[in-house]
């Protein structure tokens, strides 16, 4: 059949049928057909299969433990015999009325408040010194951030013998002195302020680092232009160095708050929640409860207040620095 615009006969293939290009190549190919629906449904599922392991790791390890606590809450369960009871919230009124739980809570709110303050003002002056080109700089930053890689246990017993009444690192300087000993652990002022000191010892080196990190990616062309119009060191870091570190500042806060809140280890070795109750953190309170008391439903039930807790806070600052006003 002759073509009724141009009257050229189209060629075509004689055993298949199918239509040619002027230079022999079938016409059919490369015309858009994209793969079956089987063999897309097919390609989605093989890409799905890698999100498997996150999403079961993620259901063993935090799902499945956040509401088997939450269960365990609702019940007076003792933590070792099967017999167990549905008690309601019973638990929760308890802590409005547990003296102990209230102090607890404001210890926790002093480690984890305290640690961070301490580290984003020595991580950040860290920073700003060994940013600077000077000998062994190198050698210094990984000194410091050393005892970030050293397990809580170890760094609390390191620091227990420096403060030990007897023989005491500490109290032997302090008797060479003429000096009294100070029976430090004794006092629930001095303990609470040894934690804050020896976790933020331990950590700053991370907030030092995360610092680093953004004073290294800064644009230096906003430094060398605040430079030229004349601004001063402090103006200059206030200004223009301090806004652009915006997000390492947050993500050492919120890092190093999550740290403080559920600080754990270094009480149980330092002053053991001692003397009483004086230094419990929430985390070591639930231990004395689940263990110590054998009631592992109120124990359950400060778990999932901890949760909440940490995830109610994390939020706000979050959100509050997100809305703080860096600009000169």
């Amino acid at each position: 059949m002759t073509d009724s615009r141009s009257g050229a006969i189209p060629l075509q293939d004689t055993q298949s049928g199918s239509p040619l290009h002027g230079d022999g190549r079938d016409a059919s190919v490369g015309q858009g057909r994209g793969p079956s629906p089987r063999r897309r449904r097919f390609r989605g599922a093989s890409i799905n299969l890698f999100y498997l392991p996150a999403v079961i790791l993620l259901v063993v390890f935090i799902i499945y433990p956040l509401l088997s606590g939450i269960g365990l809450s609702l019940t007076n369960w003792d933590g070792y015999n099967e017999a167990k009871s549905f008690v309601g919230l019973a638990n929760y009124k308890q802590m409005l009325t547990d003296t102990n739980f209230k102090q607890v809570v404001i210890n926790t709110f002093i480690y984890g408040i305290g640690s961070t303050v301490l580290q984003q003002i020595l991580g950040l002056a860290l920073a700003l010194l060994l940013n600077a080109k000077i000998k062994g700089r190198t050698l210094i930053r990984a000194i410091i951030y050393l005892p970030a890689l050293v397990a809580p246990v170890i760094m609390g017993i390191m620091y227990y013998f420096v403060f030990q009444y007897q023989q005491g690192a500490l109290n032997a300087v302090m008797t060479a002195l003429g000096l009294h000993k100070v029976a430090w652990f004794n006092n629930a002022g001095f303990s609470v302020c040894i934690i804050v000191l020896v976790n933020s010892i331990q950590f700053v080196g991370v907030s030092m680092i995360i610092y680093l990190a953004g004073l290294q990616t800064m644009d230096q062309e906003v430094v060398e232009a605040a430079e030229v119009d004349g601004a001063s060191g402090w103006k200059k870091f206030w200004n223009i160095t301090l806004p652009l570190l915006a997000p390492s500042f947050t993500t050492s806060v919120v890092l190093n708050l999550i740290g403080g809140l559920k600080l754990y280890d270094m009480v149980k070795v330092l002053t053991g929640g001692g003397p009483g109750y004086a230094t419990n953190s929430i985390s070591t309170y639930i231990g004395t409860i689940y263990f110590d008391n054998q009631a592992a439903g109120y124990a359950s039930a400060i778990g999932v207040f901890l949760f909440v807790l940490i995830a109610i806070v994390t939020w706000l600052v979050n959100k509050g620095l997100a809305k703080l006003d860096w600009e000169a």
